[in-house]
């Protein structure tokens, strides 16, 4: 009940100043999907509810930047979480998507406190954006379902998708508030 409580009320105060927050959407391009380069595991569902999120945003006037790895073939933003007219788009070299860019910049001329983070690869550039946004100190929402990753091997181990995703966001809980697309889009409402 107590965590509940804490989730409620850490999502009420996202929400009470939305017009301090932005939501980052990370890396989710075509070449994370089926015939891609880098294939990931269950993309199309972690896409479906960035796009919900990106429209709850655009309905609450919450700005939507888009980041995109500068990668080809496949390069391009998903048609499914396509930037609108005048929403910013960085392309990045490096897997912080502070590095490189003027990312900072942006949320700081937006008076941006809180930023949401959504994306690709939950346990790469996800991750980075994650803990860079925390250490530059704005407040961080991770939305674990609009995410996706792949499985990774280490020398004989070979780590499911699933578990290569829970050990991430088991890692960045100390970093940021994780919550599902569900709760933060009824949160906004």
């Amino acid at each position: 009940m107590k965590i509940l409580f804490v989730l409620a009320l850490s999502l009420c105060s996202l929400f009470v100043a939305a017009q301090e927050s932005a939501l980052l959407v990370v890396d989710i391009q075509e070449f994370y999907f089926e015939g891609g380069a880098s294939e990931l595991v269950d993309p199309i569902p972690a896409a479906q509810n960035a796009a919900a999120l990106i429209a709850a945003c655009r309905s609450k006037g919450i700005p939507v930047i888009h980041i995109k790895h500068k990668f080809e073939p496949g390069g391009n933003i998903h048609p499914l979480v396509a930037p609108a007219g005048g929403e910013q788009v960085f392309a990045k070299s490096q897997v912080n998507a502070f590095v490189g860019t003027e990312l900072k910049c942006c949320l700081d001329s937006l008076d941006v406190k809180r930023v949401i983070i959504c994306g690709m690869q939950t346990h790469m550039c996800v991750e980075a954006a994650v803990r860079a946004a925390a250490d530059y100190g704005y407040a961080v929402t991770l939305v674990h379902d609009a995410c996706a990753t792949k499985k990774v091997k280490w020398n004989a181990v070979e780590v499911a998708a699933s578990m290569v995703h829970a050990s991430t966001l088991a890692t960045l809980k100390g970093y940021a508030n994780i919550v599902s697309t569900q709760e933060l889009v009824s949160a906004m409402e």
